[in-house]
């Protein structure tokens, strides 16, 4: 009778391969409850693994929350880039302000993890978290389509990414529905799109007249 070969556990790993399933187990986690969701112990027993095992690859939570917002951010920007790279009428601008909105409100465990959480204030400098976020800023500042005049595109870039921000947690705690000012949150981001395009326009033709660099 052949001798049948054992069967691979589905839950085993090759080495190396925790780490990424640490990562998007995590990132599930998160999908439901955010950062508080995420629990390296629970993520041990779903996974199959010892509990020691999770910190071969991070010293501590603290540094698996530093990873996953890292993916996070990472997965944000895609979807931002991709948006952006979609043949439309509207603006690449009006483009990446629309996907933000839907992304907050869609995968709002996930936003929260990035937005709402320390953690990003706790990573150190040049760290794959900070890399992952400046990506983020500079497909915001890409979205502007303004030529570069000192700072100007990087603090109208820091604006609109605030009003966004804004605008997604509002919306999300049930305080932007339209009611009071009568208009969507879609449209209250094209406000905030027009605005801001203007505002940049107009900076920038007064920094070249006054020969002035911000």
């Amino acid at each position: 009778m052949p001798t049948q070969l054992a069967r691979k556990p589905q839950n085993s790993y090759h080495h190396g391969d925790l780490r990424d399933a640490l990562i998007k187990a995590a990132l599930r986690e998160a999908e439901q409850g955010g950062a508080e969701a995420i629990s390296i112990k629970a993520l041990a027993k779903e996974l199959g693994v010892s509990q020691p095992a999770p910190y071969r690859h991070f010293a501590d939570r603290e540094a698996l929350l530093a990873a996953v917002t890292a993916e996070a951010f990472r997965q944000f920007t895609a979807v931002l880039r991709e948006a952006m790279a979609k043949p439309s009428k509207q603006s690449k601008l009006s483009r990446l302000a629309q996907a933000t909105l839907d992304f907050g409100l869609r995968r709002n465990g996930i936003y929260r993890l990035m937005f709402a959480s320390r953690t990003f204030s706790c990573a150190d400098a040049g760290s794959e978290l900070h890399v992952a976020t400046n990506e983020t800023f500079a497909l915001v500042i890409e979205a502007l389509e303004a030529p570069a005049v000192g700072y100007l595109r990087e603090r109208h870039a820091l604006k609109i990414w605030a009003a966004l921000h804004g605008v997604v947690m509002l919306a999300e705690q049930g305080m932007l529905t339209g009611r009071s000012a009568h208009t969507t949150r879609e449209e209250l981001v094209e406000d905030f799109v027009a605005e801001t395009k203007l505002a940049l326009e107009v900076a920038i033709k007064n920094a070249r007249r006054s020969g002035k660099a911000e």
